[in-house]
């Protein structure tokens, strides 16, 4: 007789089975959008609170867009896509950037702390336009704690305070006292300048007139005579030096007016041959400058500003160049002035800054001058890494390869002065092995990024290099000619 259990309808075990493996297919496609729901909201707050989501070694820039190199691989770009790596300037965003640059003598030097040029470089993102500020450094102005004081003191009482934060002060006194917000500031001595311009080749310059001054600086309180003669010509950094700081020249070039307007036309011949030869504007050759300089340049730019900034100099209408000069010339906002020391300064004609805020705060609406700017076409800059001994061991059976490697090169201006191969061979790995730690950082990211090979520390066991030998490269069965 047939009994309830044996009346029960047969298992059909594959629909149980479609249906065991359909709620896991659910889990896993849950799981998925929880991960990329979490890495998007993740993403969103960090992009909320923090602007700068850009590498900081000069290697992970395209040398040639200088846009950051984007990662390789699914979860990289996964996350290069939810976390990003834009960085907006500081006032882009109010479409207004100002940059003040400072410029003093430094140690060893008569006043080394005193800022003998202040420049406001001013940019409108939106239409492209710069403009140059020239402040005097005998232009009178407040001083917390100090009273009237020239401007060009502002630096020398930070650092009075704290060694490294005149910069600051002097961004503070300029802000309080033109009513305006300063988002970045850089300061060079006289040593940094001479080796930037020596470093990018020197620079072309079109000298408007010849002129001759007596009194320019020398050691122990002397003066020198200094002379230019109407032209173009290619200055170095000495030279290009004397040419900006000059201030009692004949001919029309005895005034600030005059100085400001070479200090201008140096930057721009600066800017002109840094642009123009992608071997400058290289992020590795301006991180080695950068790095070279050291306590001679104080900026509150990171890395990435200054590479963002070079992006966006490539854009800046510099044809077109707004000028605003305070001086006490005819019109001008300045007179001349004498503090309650007897000390010769500049003050407002107006007894207050208030003509000359407005003019600042309305330069790219109302400008006061429009300068047609003549910087000479700069020429290509003798690039060359031969600062360094370079040794190339072949660590494969792949006959002629360290010679290969060693024309290609020298092509490139590295100093190849030894190849061989290895003691123990095949080895698995390249490797570029820094054997003089005061090689100069340059040269090596250089070396990187031409070979593409990883720097490391210590060569395989019973591998050296020879006794002249600052760097060694070996080359190993994973590297692709």
């Amino acid at each position: 007789m047939e009994t309830p259990r044996m009346r029960r309808e047969p298992v059909n075990f594959l629909d149980r089975e479609t249906e065991r493996v359909a709620p896991q297919r659910k889990r896993v496609l849950f799981l998925i959008v929880l991960v990329f729901s979490i890495l998007f909201i993740g993403g969103c707050i960090v992009r909320t609170f923090t602007t700068k989501q850009v590498p900081t070694d000069p290697l992970l820039y395209d040398p040639i867009t200088l846009e950051p190199i984007e990662p390789e691989g699914f979860f990289g770009k996964i996350k290069h896509f939810v976390f990003g790596n834009d960085i907006s300037l500081e006032g882009e965003k109010k479409d207004r950037i100002n940059l003040l640059l400072l410029g003093q003598g430094g140690i060893g030097h008569d006043g080394p702390f005193l800022t003998d040029t202040i420049i406001l470089v001013s940019i409108k993102p939106s239409t492209n336009q710069v403009a140059f500020i020239s402040i005097p450094r005998d232009l009178s102005v407040s001083i917390p704690g100090q009273g009237e004081r020239k401007i060009n003191h502002a630096n020398a009482f930070g650092e009075a305070n704290s060694y490294g934060s005149g910069p600051k002060v002097a961004k503070k006194i300029i802000e309080d006292t033109f009513d305006i917000d300063i988002h970045y500031y850089a300061r060079v001595d006289f040593a940094a300048f001479e080796e930037i311009v020596d470093e990018v080749g020197g620079v072309r310059v079109n000298v408007e007139r010849s002129f001759v001054d007596n009194e320019y600086p020398a050691p122990h309180d002397q003066y020198q005579v200094i002379s230019f003669q109407k032209g173009t010509q290619t200055m170095d950094g000495k030279t290009a030096l004397t040419f900006a700081r000059s201030r009692h020249g004949n001919n029309g070039e005895g005034s600030d007016f005059a100085r400001s307007k070479r200090q201008q036309k140096i930057l721009l011949a600066l800017k002109e041959k840094v642009l123009s030869f992608s071997t400058l504007a290289n992020p590795i050759k301006i991180n080695g400058i950068l790095d070279s300089l050291d306590d001679h340049v104080i900026t509150s730019m990171e890395f990435a500003d200054v590479i963002t900034f070079l992006k966006l100099a490539r854009e800046l209408d510099t044809k077109n160049i707004i000028t605003l000069t305070l001086d006490d010339g005819i019109d001008g906002y300045l007179k001349n002035g004498y503090s309650p020391q007897g000390a010769f300064i500049l003050e407002p004609v107006t007894g207050n800054f208030d003509d000359i805020n407005a003019a600042i705060a309305s330069i790219f609406e109302n400008p006061p001058e429009v300068k047609i700017d003549n910087t000479p076409v700069q020429q290509a800059p003798e690039v060359s890494y031969t600062g360094a001994n370079i040794e190339v061991q072949n660590g494969t059976w792949h006959a002629g390869m360290a010679a290969r490697v060693r024309q290609q090169l020298v092509a490139e201006k590295f100093a190849v002065t030894s190849i061989g191969n290895t003691v123990e061979r095949p080895q698995a790995e390249s490797g570029i092995y820094l054997i003089n730690k005061e090689t100069k950082k340059d040269i090596v990211d250089a070396l990187k990024q031409k070979l593409n090979i990883a720097i490391k520390e210590i060569p395989p066991l019973g591998e050296s290099a020879t006794g002249t030998t600052d760097i060694l490269v070996i080359l190993g069965d994973d590297f692709v000619e």
